[in-house]
């Protein structure tokens, strides 16, 4: 189905309106004021204006009007353009590296090669779209771009935040989506071949249909997606993290029992209980640690994706390699524990305690987080006293007011 915006007869043949600095200006002053609810405040609307290779950086473009405007190279890194109306926007090459586009309208945008690094398109509409452009000889034509409206081709949209984004038929070939949020996205038909899904979290995601033939899904998260009809040819499901078992045994024991005694065993010294040893454990069906008292657990290799850990203590814990993807450890005690290899990708770690932990007079033990992948985690006031990060992942991690001193983050 073909989407129409009217534009007003008076365009030129180009398509594209020409803007210069000082009316560029003008326009953006009178924006904020209209943001702001004060004088003289007038909406953005720069509808099929030629604003290539402009620089927009961190500027609070909501609401704005920009559907047809072309955008191609432009700089809106760190920009705010959620509910803005971006249909048929030429994007492409466009540095959109933590954007936000929140439900924000991108139908028909081409956005080949554009780097959205880290961006917020929660909720947001990418569905194709193609622009009618009024002509009082040739009456209505289609709006063309040098390539297919609605293309992401090559674009970088690693770590992302797509949940709930409307993406049936787009048109995505060779992207990177690594560690993305695709939870709940609707990407029915969508054309995904050879794409980059390493880590995504496609939750409930829709793929009826999708072509994700040679497509590279490792460690993707496929709990309740449909993938009814979708090709797979070639596909890397390596790893892929399905739906929890209901209940997780060990050695003929509920987890919950196991959790049990560990707990005791913190509680009483020693005195009575067992210390939990045990590789690649599925700890989702406990929903919830929260608060549990779990110091010296030993369990390299599991499964935490998603969970409640707010507050929970680790100190001296292995978690090496394990998947802490998306999971809440605010506040958590994770003094000494060992993260080495474990992916930790959107992991909420604010005021999280991970400096070192004391195990005698003048000895203690770091916290480690040497090739994990932190990327878009927040550490927002965490405690990280001389922890290490030694070739960690950090790209979009957010670590305003945490204490990094004496940390080790060379790469």
């Amino acid at each position: 189905m073909v989407n129409a915006k009217s534009a007003m007869s008076s365009l030129p043949q180009q398509h594209h309106l020409a803007v210069d600095a000082q009316t560029l200006r003008e326009a953006l002053d009178a924006h904020q004021r209209y943001l702001a609810g004060r004088a003289g405040g007038r909406r953005l609307n720069l509808t099929y204006a030629d604003l290539a290779n402009c620089s927009l950086e961190g500027v609070d473009l909501r609401d704005a009007d920009l559907t047809g405007a072309k955008l191609s190279g432009s700089t809106l890194a760190r920009s705010n353009l959620s509910r803005a109306i971006l249909f048929g926007a030429d994007l492409r090459e466009a540095d959109m590296r933590h954007v936000n586009l929140k439900r924000a309208d991108l139908r028909g945008a081409c956005m080949r090669g554009a780097n959205l690094a880290g961006a917020e398109l929660a909720g947001c509409d990418l569905r194709e779209g193609r622009i009618a452009l009024q002509d009082k000889l040739d009456g209505f034509r289609i709006l063309r771009h040098e390539h297919r409206p609605g293309e992401l081709n090559y674009a970088v949209l690693a770590g992302a935040n797509l949940a709930g984004a409307q993406m049936s038929g787009a048109v995505a070939m060779t992207s990177d989506f690594t560690d993305a949020n695709l939870a709940g996205a609707v990407l029915t038909g969508a054309k995904l071949m050879r794409a980059v899904l390493d880590g995504a979290d496609l939750t409930g995601a829709d793929l009826g249909g999708a072509d994700l033939s040679g497509a590279s899904m490792k460690r993707a998260v496929l709990n309740g997606v449909n993938l009814a009809q979708a090709r797979l040819d070639d596909a890397d499901l390596t790893d892929v993290l399905r739906a929890p078992p209901p209940i997780f045994y060990i050695d003929d024991k509920s987890l919950s029992e196991v959790l049990s005694e560990h707990e005791a065993y913190c509680d009483t010294n020693g005195r009575s209980g067992a210390v939990m040893k045990m590789n690649q454990v599925d700890f989702r069906p406990m929903r919830s640690l929260k608060r549990r008292r779990l110091s010296g657990l030993v369990a390299p290799r599991s499964i935490f994706f998603g969970m409640d850990l707010e507050g929970v203590q680790l100190q001296g814990a292995d978690l090496s390699g394990c998947d802490f993807r998306g999971a809440n450890l605010r506040e958590a005690d994770l003094r000494g524990a060992r993260f080495i290899d474990a992916q930790l990708a959107r992991a909420d770690l604010r005021g999280a305690k991970m400096g070192p932990l004391a195990i005698g007079d003048a000895r203690f033990v770091r916290t480690d987080f040497s090739r994990a992948s932190l990327r878009g985690a927040d550490l927002r006031g965490a405690h990280a006293v001389r922890a290490r990060f030694l070739d960690a992942e950090m790209d979009g991690a957010r670590v305003a007011g945490c204490d990094l001193s004496g940390a080790e983050l060379e790469t």
